[in-house]
């Protein structure tokens, strides 16, 4: 592989300049992903039918180990709680959000970009790349493709840690956001159980404004906890999952503070790759 390219976009622009004279489309999969028989169909008629020169599906995520399922849930939570995905998807700014796990992209706009070429450096190179496609006018979009698209992204914590660890920092926002959002997701997710459970506690001993705070307090904790509770019953996994939220974003808090650690140290390693 040739310096300062990371493996995937290498593959993928190796792949793309095999593509025969005339190709139209060009389509992006992951190896770990598991496609449905209607995938390209309803994939390219969604294209043509929206007038679109980038789509991604996001997969339905199968979890079996008791990281994935702690983790992963959570992960997707916070990034649907974070991004607007109106605005990301508006043709105005140069804000998008895709997964390169599936990426369906017009031939013509890939090559007006620059292709993979171009974003042969990032760690996360579908973001690169979908930007300087909107950038370039190209319409860019993603869907939820849970009906034609699985996957099992990893297997325990031997592969979770580093694959989520050496990106997050850039899912997030940078070092400072990625640790300041990490502290307040911490700090939410276990204040769901304990402001119900203190406000209680204070009631039972005649606390009147406990008691009144404990109303309010039971109606938001049962909100995030019915939340987290259907998305278990979503992912298929036990639906104590639902209950232990907290440890997940704790976690996850972790994995984001030794996300901008590697990244300050300029070394991230991912599949025994170390890249700058």
């Amino acid at each position: 592989m040739p310096r300062r390219w990371t493996g995937k976009s290498h593959a993928c622009w190796i792949g793309a300049l095999a593509a025969p004279s005339g190709t139209e489309w060009l389509c992006f999969l992951d190896a770990d992903m598991r496609a449905g028989p209607d995938l390209l169909a309803s994939a390219a008629a969604s294209v043509q039918s929206e007038q679109l020169d980038l789509l991604s599906l996001a997969p339905q995520h199968e979890l079996g180990s008791f990281a994935e399922r702690l983790i992963i849930p959570c992960g997707l939570y916070f990034l649907a709680f974070r991004q607007d995905l109106r605005k990301l998807q508006s043709s105005e700014g140069d804000g998008v959000t895709v997964t390169g796990q599936f990426l369906l992209v017009r031939h013509s706009a890939y090559v007006r970009a620059g292709g993979h070429e171009a974003v042969r450096e990032h760690i996360c190179e579908d973001v690169a790349l979908a930007r300087l496609l909107k950038r370039s006018g190209a319409k860019v979009v993603l869907r939820g493709g849970e009906q034609v698209l699985s996957t099992r992204m990893y297997r325990g914590w031997r592969t979770l840690w580093p694959g989520l660890a050496k990106n997050l920092v850039d899912v997030i926002g940078g070092p400072i956001s990625a640790i300041g959002t990490a502290m307040v997701a911490t700090v939410l997710a276990w204040a769901t159980w304990l402001i119900p459970i203190a406000a209680g506690a204070s009631c039972l001993r005649d606390d009147p404004v406990a008691c009144l705070a404990l109303a309010p307090a039971l109606a938001g904790s049962g909100a995030a906890i019915g939340l987290h509770i259907a998305g278990a019953v979503h992912f298929r996994i036990p639906l104590w999952y639902g209950l232990i939220f907290p440890i997940g974003y704790t976690a996850g808090a972790v994995m984001a503070i030794d996300s901008v650690g590697r990244r300050l140290r300029g070394r991230v390693s991912w599949k025994g790759r170390t890249y700058p």
